[in-house]
């Protein structure tokens, strides 16, 4: 029964057992390559996304992060342990004093207040709700499940951007987004994600 339990969670690959991250992603592998395709990140790699449209992105980011926010803080409380409940505290704290979004926020002059004055879109609400939701109801895996889903699409993402295009880490506008989800500090912490979601 319990070869039967672990050969549930895992697959083979290559003739090395398939960890349950790394088996989501599989079973997601069509999803994740079609972000590659969206016209924004294309005109993230190419640099000829209108930048009233990232301006709105920013924006809109800063209240996906608000709500995002929320997801750790949950995650917090619904702790079984000590070491869980400190690295979500950890996320708490380095969201909150500004992830990549600061220096753009003052390139294209966004205020605090015209960020209380600009509506969250739908599309955004209903991605931040369906999070929150899962944290509601869920535990600890199911909440990091949710949270290393967001964080390592940023890097996949990035990678993807520089594979295809080197130059795009330099671009005067868009090389700090690509270059800020693949340093080392940020794909460090998503290996500690993604470690601590397989323990869990």
């Amino acid at each position: 029964a319990a070869a039967d339990a672990y050969a549930a969670g895992h697959c083979q690959k290559g003739g090395k057992m398939m960890g349950t991250v790394d088996r989501l992603l599989k079973a997601t592998e069509d999803i994740w390559a079609s972000y590659h395709e969206k016209p924004f990140v294309q005109g993230l790699k190419y640099g000829t996304l209108d930048q009233k449209k990232f301006r709105s992105y920013i924006i809109q980011d800063y209240w996906y992060l608000m709500d995002y926010t929320k997801v750790f803080a949950i995650g917090v409380a619904k702790s079984k342990s000590v070491e869980v409940m400190k690295l979500f505290a950890k996320y708490i704290q380095a969201i909150l004093d500004g992830e990549v979004h600061n220096g753009y926020m003052a390139d294209f002059g966004i205020t605090q207040e015209e960020l209380d004055h600009t509506p969250i879109q739908q599309d955004n609400r209903s991605y931040t709700s369906y999070m929150l939701s899962v944290a509601y109801r869920g535990g600890e895996a199911e909440i990091l499940t949710a949270i290393f889903s967001c964080a390592y699409s940023y890097e996949v993402i990035a990678r993807k951007i520089v594979e295809e295009c080197p130059s795009a880490p330099e671009h005067p506008m868009y090389g700090r987004w690509v270059r800020g989800y693949i340093t080392p500090r940020y794909t460090g912490n998503n290996v500690i994600l993604k470690d601590m979601l397989e323990r869990l």
